[in-house]
Order: C-alpha cells, then sequence, then structure tokens
C-alpha cells in the first residue's frame, strides 16, 4: 500500500488526545441530546467511547449547557469540546467548568475585545481553541468570491486576531456543504497555514448521501496529507457517524481498527439474507468491547460460491453460502457449517477468538 505523507503541523493537545505532527487522525462526533440533560448526554458519549469516538463535541446554548460540562466530564474519559456560538461568555463558563477545548464561530463571535476575554480564558486553562467556519454562517462579504475563498479569508482573518493575544494553539476547520468548496477551502488553508486541520462537511443530508459526500471530501484531503482530525456530519445516530469515519481511516491506511468485513454485493444466486447478515455483524463489531473490535481481521461474508470460497480462504475468517447454510473457513480451512441465521453471532465469537 502507498503510504500518504501526512502535512507537518503543529502539535495540539485536546485532552489526553494529540492531534497533528503524525499523529493518528483522530475521530470526533458531536453528541446530539440535549447538554444540560446529562444523564441522557452520558449515555450517549458512553456508546460514542465504546464505539471508538476520541473526541466529543457537546452543543451549549446556554449557562445550563455550560455548567453540565463538569458533572460530564467526571463521568468520561474522552476529551469534551464545548461548541460555541453567539455568546462568548457561555465560552468562559464551558472553560470554567473543565471543557477540554472550545470551538467559536467566526460567523456570530467576532468582536475583538470578546475574542481577546475567550483566548485570554483559554490560555489560562491551557487548552485549544478550534476556530470553526461554516458555509451557512461565514461572514466574509464578496459576490465574486467563490465560498471557499470566503472560508479562507475569514479564517485567516481570526488567526490574526487570536495570534496578537499571542495565543497559538488552534485547530482550524472550513466546512462547506459543497464537496468541491469543502476540498478547495481546506487544500487553500493548508497552504497558507501549519495549524492541525479539522475535517468535515457541513450538512450533508441523511446516512446515505452524508456517507457518500465525506467518503469522498474526507478521503480526497487525506490523501492529500491534509487532515489531523475527522468528524462525519449525517443526519443520523452518532454512533453511525463514527463508524463511517472509522471506515474512510481505515479505507487509506491511515488508521487500523479491527477487523475489516468483505462481503460481496449479491446477485440473483444468493439464497440468504446477505446485507441483513452483514449489518448485524457491523452493529455487533461497533458496540462489542473495545479489544474485540479493534482486532485486526479480515473477515469475508460471501452470498455464494462463484467467489465466495475464494474470498473466504483468503480471510482470516470467512463464510460462504449455499442455500440457508455456509461454510466457515479460518485462516485458509473449511472449520464447518453453520446457519445463516446464527451467522452473526457465530462469526463474532470467531472474532474473538482469533
Amino acid at each position: 500500500m502507498v503510504k500518504i505523507k501526512r502535512r507537518k503541523t503543529k502539535t495540539i493537545k485536546i485532552g489526553k488526545i494529540t492531534v497533528g505532527s503524525g499523529h493518528p487522525v483522530a475521530v470526533q462526533s458531536m453528541t446530539k441530546t440535549r447538554t444540560a440533560d446529562i444523564e441522557n448526554t452520558l449515555c450517549q458519549i458512553a456508546e460514542l467511547e465504546k464505539a471508538g469516538c476520541e473526541i466529543v463535541r457537546l452543543a451549549v446554548k446556554d449557562e445550563k449547557d455550560a455548567a453540565a460540562i463538569k458533572k460530564i466530564k467526571a463521568g468520561v474519559k474522552v476529551p469534551l469540546v464545548a461548541d460555541i456560538h453567539f455568546s462568548w461568555r457561555l465560552a468562559i463558563k464551558a472553560i470554567e467548568n473543565g471543557a477540554d477545548k472550545i470551538r467559536l464561530n467566526p460567523g456570530n463571535i467576532y468582536k475583538k475585545e470578546e475574542v481577546a476575554s475567550v483566548v485570554g480564558a483559554l490560555k489560562s486553562a491551557n487548552i485549544p481553541l478550534r476556530i470553526g467556519l461554516n458555509s451557512g454562517s461565514v461572514r466574509e462579504a464578496g459576490a465574486k468570491s467563490g465560498m471557499a475563498d470566503r472560508l479562507v479569508k475569514s479564517a485567516l482573518s481570526y488567526i490574526r486576531m487570536v495570534e496578537k493575544s499571542r495565543f497559538y494553539d488552534i485547530v482550524i476547520s472550513l466546512k462547506a456543504s459543497d464537496v468541491i468548496e469543502t476540498i478547495e477551502a481546506y487544500r487553500k488553508i493548508a497552504r497558507l497555514c501549519d495549524y492541525p486541520l479539522h475535517l468535515g462537511v457541513t450538512a450533508t443530508g441523511s446516512e446515505t448521501n452524508g456517507t457518500i459526500k465525506s467518503g469522498i471530501a474526507l478521503g480526497v484531503l487525506l490523501l492529500d496529507g491534509i487532515g489531523d482530525t475527522i468528524r462525519v456530519s449525517l443526519t443520523a445516530a452518532p454512533l453511525q457517524e463514527v463508524g463511517v469515519a472509522r471506515t474512510i481511516l481505515s479505507s487509506l491506511g491511515l488508521r487500523h481498527f479491527g477487523p475489516g468485513i468483505i462481503s460481496c454485493p449479491t446477485c440473483g444466486r444468493c439464497e440468504v439474507d446477505l446485507p441483513g447478515i452483514v449489518k448485524e455483524l457491523e452493529n455487533k463489531l461497533l458496540t462489542a468491547n473495545p479489544k474485540l473490535s479493534t482486532r485486526p481481521l479480515s473477515v469475508a461474508v460471501m452470498g455464494c460460491l462463484v467467489n465466495g470460497p475464494g474470498e473466504a480462504k483468503a480471510a482470516d475468517i470467512g463464510v460462504a453460502f449455499g442455500s440457508k447454510e455456509g461454510l466457515l473457513f479460518k485462516k485458509g480451512k473449511p472449520v464447518r457449517k453453520i446457519s445463516a441465521s446464527k451467522a452473526g453471532s457465530i462469526l463474532l465469537k470467531e472474532i474473538a477468538e482469533g
């Protein structure tokens, strides 16, 4: 496999996670609960942690949300990023309550004195800032300028304002809803600064559309060596975001998260519910014991006898289905026949045993 040459950047610490300078590209997601609803937020973060999410962002809409960060942080291990819009004072409150990082939106928090106050608090707490731009709220005017140029211009202006306070623990994101504009914006900013970049496409839509858009944009940028953290934004459960992000990184050889599933697209020869079996196995792996879900194995789940036996033999663990049952292979050797109805559980057990 061709090794991707990563862009050189500053090193930034987010809680116990280090990003930039060749460190692994970190997987992020965002809770979809009200942050002040501490119980449900903790439950969602626990699911994200178990699925391999490494940084979690929380929406902070008011002082109740900001205050909740203290109790939430006490119950989790993953670093917490406070997502702040409109009110710089909420950023201060979030810092006081233990946030590991603050995200500010230059589109709605831009007054010099307000930004300086937040930066002063960040310096005192020794935590970083994400300058997070979105195409839907970018302030830079210019009808003749494309969205990518507007995002970059706004980012550079904000960076200069923050740097005047001699603060350099910065991560940048420039998310557009358009794939091409997103790629262009990140490529341009990557040439103009050495801060770590958080990748993402905003407002991507449903799980299917969002997966495709994110896969294209993030895949292109990561192949360019651009990107230090990623978040796949989906109108779906946050667990799905983590699963897609991990698949993108593992497909490029940038991270290795455990069993890689090889499965055929099915055709008229397939006599079992192969999509259901694969989905069940993916879901089981996503919520499995972390040591199990990170075991580096290839798992083939094939629906017929054309390519099935060959792929199953080549994988660490594989099954080639015929009619209602399949032949289980382990390390290239046939082991026994298994029923389609129990395939997901049997494969998970085989993965656990290695």
